[in-house]
């Protein structure tokens, strides 16, 4: 399977996007395809081997768009495309707008006391319906090809009507004196309007990623046979020598190779102190240095740099559909037909059935075309989509998806590993008892011999302990996942780990019980050194409890939230921790391939769990979660697994993740109600259904207004969202 991303250009409304969406489904080797025409993107999944990337982009150009596939500079160069999008709009509303104000003017005699022969009005008329309408007309025709309708159709056959009506008039084909040019050239202006409206506040609404975009330097300063060369940043090549200066962004990722500097890194990881850097350490790109000069290897440019990452995360998601969304969806497909059909249906009753004139009956089949908007059904979710996951961005919160940003809201437990999670990770060797004439020095040799090749975090407490004494390697180890180490040393076997490992061999550890309950009892992990089968100290390791963990524990639960720690630490030491940061619930001695197990009794006792964890050893309790929360800082965003991504590595940020769900969905919820509520009263009134009792009828112009703006002020209600502000809760029961 291949994934491939793609921009189009030329897409007026959401049945658009839904007849690309069906043209690409229906190839052969396409497994998904996804079409959002807010962010103007298709997301396709298809089998390599039986359809080729070519064929995609032939098909979406068939139909009559413009289709470009997303490479690295994509989502720069689609915001340069939807700036230009933008521009052309405003040029042809003006256009429009200076034929359609003399038009007006000139249809109202007895107001403006100014009076012209009809072929002025037509020859007026004529350059806004062909000229500025054209796309109209291309759009209905690219709908006609394709077997389906969209909104160009309904605006090109309802001001098509009334033009060449007015037309038909002044030649002499059909008798009265009524002209409808005044309707055909200002609707089609309104729309206009509209349309640069909807697209200012469309960008708007994709703020984040131009944040994101401006982020980037534009140069770098390479050196290259022993000079100094400026080059855009796109010509920066993996292993190049980087040179950068005193205030100067940092181009691209790398390792620093001569000098040091503080660099801040607060708009990536969210800390405020600069960090320090000297030879060694890792550079992210796009922080800024502070103060020294450095000189560093490149490692990751173009797309594969962090700041890439997050802007292809953030992109992915805007782009993503979340599952309200299939109603809009589904609607969309029918609208358009429907739509036409009300309309024949509303001027057949009105001039055969009610006995009106022509005039009126054509007024209404005009006025219920124009006053359909299927945009704003397409537009509903996605932009408050691409707010809300650009926020949770500027949170420090990565959303990767549409549904991952609705699911948030249903969360009922949040379930937290604890070492990286809750601890900090970095775990210190607090006591060393001995036993058996052993010394804590031959106790901590020992240990670290057994150690040495592990890649387990309180294998790090033990080396750093160790420190610079020299430690032989292993004869032979053997790593027993949950319990501990197995390892041989000059005929002696070591075994290290918890009393699980001990019972496994059949030790009887009953002697030290009593000093493993003192450690486990004050939070501190405890474990055992045996050699050959027999008891010779105790190791306690302490893992400190990260400062934004209580604090996030009372968020949750102050939301109404359930909270539960999984470790596979030990009951007392699970305990210890549980206490000092009120969980209630501990599942505790699980062993990393069993955690996956423990969220599904979870999801079978009916909770609707998020699992937060470090994203590499939690990966399958991640994926089996119904949402999974990756805490990742820096560097390490791409390897991250879950749904969600926590890049400053504060665990207040799920309290964010999950208000800014519930703050999202209930602006989708507004926008869908109002889209609804719009296009069923704007139909009713336009076909004439209270004309016989209140008198109340729809002029077409007043209905093509109404149209314009439907879509703005759904645009508009998801932008109040950027006022988001993080809550903090502080009532806990």
């Amino acid at each position: 399977m291949e994934r491939i991303t793609i921009n189009i250009g030329g897409m007026h409304c959401a049945s658009c996007a839904a007849n690309i969406e069906k043209k690409l489904i229906g190839m052969r080797g396409v497994i998904s395809a996804n079409v959002n025409f807010a962010t103007e993107k298709a997301t396709v999944e298809f089998d390599p081997g039986i359809q080729a990337k070519s064929s995609l982009l032939k098909a979406i150009s068939k139909l009559g768009y413009k289709p470009t596939e997303e490479i690295s500079k994509g989502a720069d160069a689609q915001q340069q495309g939807m700036d230009s999008e933008t521009k052309k709009l405003k040029r042809l509303f003006i256009l429009s707008l200076a034929f359609a104000l003399p038009i007006f003017v000139l249809s109202m005699p007895e107001i403006f006391r100014i009076s012209v022969p009809p072929i002025v009005l037509f020859i007026l008329a004529t350059p806004v319906q062909f000229i500025v309408g054209f796309r109209f007309y291309r759009g209905a025709w690219r709908a006609l090809m394709s077997k389906t309708a969209s909104m160009d159709t309904l605006i090109a056959v309802g001001t098509s009507a009334a033009y060449i009506y007015s037309t038909l008039v002044v030649f002499g084909q059909l008798p009265g004196d009524s002209l409808y040019f005044d309707t055909s050239a200002v609707i089609i202006t309104f729309i206009l309007l509209g349309k640069w409206l909807e697209a200012i506040t469309k960008g708007k609404a994709s703020m984040a990623i131009k944040r994101l975009i401006g982020l980037q330097p534009k140069t770098a300063i390479v050196i290259r046979d022993n000079k100094e060369l400026t080059i855009p940043i796109d010509d920066v090549k993996v292993g190049d020598i980087v040179l950068v200066k005193p205030g100067q962004k940092i181009p691209v990722d790398g390792i620093v190779k001569f000098g040091s500097s503080s660099v801040d890194e607060s708009m990536i990881t969210g800390e405020s102190m600069p960090v320090e850097k000297k030879p060694g350490d890792k550079l992210i790109g796009a922080t800024i240095n502070k103060n020294g000069m450095m000189r560093f290897k490149a490692t990751q440019v173009g797309q594969d740099t962090v700041l890439s990452q997050i802007i292809a995360m953030v992109g992915a998601a805007q782009g993503s559909k979340a599952p309200i969304q299939r109603l809009a969806d589904k609607v969309s497909g029918y609208f358009v037909p429907a739509v036409i059909l009300i309309a024949i249906a509303s001027f057949l009753v009105w001039f055969l059935l009610v006995g009106q004139s022509l005039v009126f009956s054509m007024s209404i089949f005009v006025t219920v075309l124009i006053i359909a908007c299927p945009c704003v059904l397409g537009l509903a979710t996605p932009t408050a989509i691409m707010v809300g996951t650009g926020k949770a961005a500027e949170n420090g919160v990565l959303i990767k998806s549409g549904e991952a940003l609705e699911n948030a809201h249903k969360v009922t437990t949040v379930v937290f590993d604890k070492t990286g999670t809750l601890t900090e990770g970095k775990p210190r060797v607090t006591d060393i008892l001995t036993a058996d004439g052993l010394n804590a020095k031959e106790v901590l040799t020992y240990a670290a011999i057994a150690e040495k090749g592990s890649e387990h975090p309180l294998a790090d407490a033990i080396l750093e302990k160790a420190g610079k004494m020299k430690i032989p390697d292993a004869s032979h180890f053997q790593a027993i996942p949950g319990h501990g180490i197995l390892a041989k040393h000059n005929s002696k076997e070591i075994l290290f780990g918890n009393r699980e490992l001990f019972l496994k061999y059949r030790v009887d550890i009953s002697p030290i019980e009593s000093e493993l309950g003192k450690l486990e009892h004050g939070g501190k992990t405890a474990m055992i050194l045996g050699l050959d089968r027999k008891i010779v100290g105790i190791i306690a390791v302490s893992d400190q409890v990260k400062e934004s963990s209580k604090e996030a524990i009372q968020q949750l639960k102050a939301m109404g939230k359930k909270v539960v720690m999984l470790t596979g630490d030990n009951k007392r030491t699970a305990a210890a921790i549980a206490s000092q940061l009120k969980i209630d619930r501990v599942i505790a001695g699980v062993i990393p391939q069993h955690k996956e197990e423990e969220i599904e009794r979870l999801q079978q006792q009916g909770e609707f769990v998020a699992m937060v964890g470090d994203g590499i050893n939690d990966a399958p309790a991640l994926a089996k979660a119904d949402l999974g929360i990756a805490i990742g800082a820096g560097t390490d965003v791409a390897l991250e697994t879950g749904q969600v991504v926590l890049i400053k590595n504060d665990l207040r940020d799920v309290a964010t993740a999950i208000d800014l769900s519930n703050y999202t969905l209930k602006k989708i919820k507004q926008n869908l109600f109002w889209a609804f509520f719009y296009n069923s009263i704007g139909l009713t009134v336009a076909a004439g259904v209270f004309y016989p009792s209140i008198g109340l009828l729809l002029n077409p112009m007043i209905a093509g207004a109404a149209m314009a703006f439907s879509s703005v002020s759904v645009v508009s209600n998801s932008l109040l969202m950027m006022r988001y502000k993080r809550k903090t809760y502080r009532h806990v029961k």
